[in-house]
């Protein structure tokens, strides 16, 4: 059974492992320092590991931004990216946001949709070189 646990604080390790399973490498460094800033996140675990993240990072205002959803692979098209995702919404919702925002690839517009989320146009810069 999955348990989704508000504001869990994971350690790096737990971070990392979760990361190369659903994404293909690590967390960046110092995320620890991100969630000490964000309005909420979210982790799902099972048998006390790790296995599912969700972050909501704010502007302080009333503005919030659905950031590294994510769910280790073996535990995949299970429902529990849609409960981190509408966890993290009640919890943004709860401490005062009234806009929630997400950015995604193209493939996960379904998924998204399905968490409530409607379309609308957005921007994006880089300003870094990969």
């Amino acid at each position: 059974m999955v348990e989704l646990v508000n504001d869990p604080f994971p350690d790096l390790a737990a971070l990392n492992g979760l990361w190369r399973s659903a994404w293909g490498g690590p967390v960046a460094g110092g995320y620890e320092r991100v969630l000490e800033r964000s309005l909420a996140h979210v982790g799902a675990y099972e048998a006390g590991v790790l296995v599912g993240f969700v972050n909501v990072a704010w502007d302080g205002g009333v503005h919030a931004f659905v950031l590294d959803t994510c769910v280790h692979a073996g535990h995949q098209r299970k429902g529990i990216a849609t409960g981190l995702v509408r966890r993290a919404a009640e919890l943004a919702r709860a401490r005062g946001a009234e806009w929630l925002h997400v950015d995604f690839e193209p493939q996960l517009a379904g998924f998204y949709r399905g968490c409530g989320f409607a379309a609308s146009a957005a921007g994006v810069m880089r300003l870094s070189a990969e």
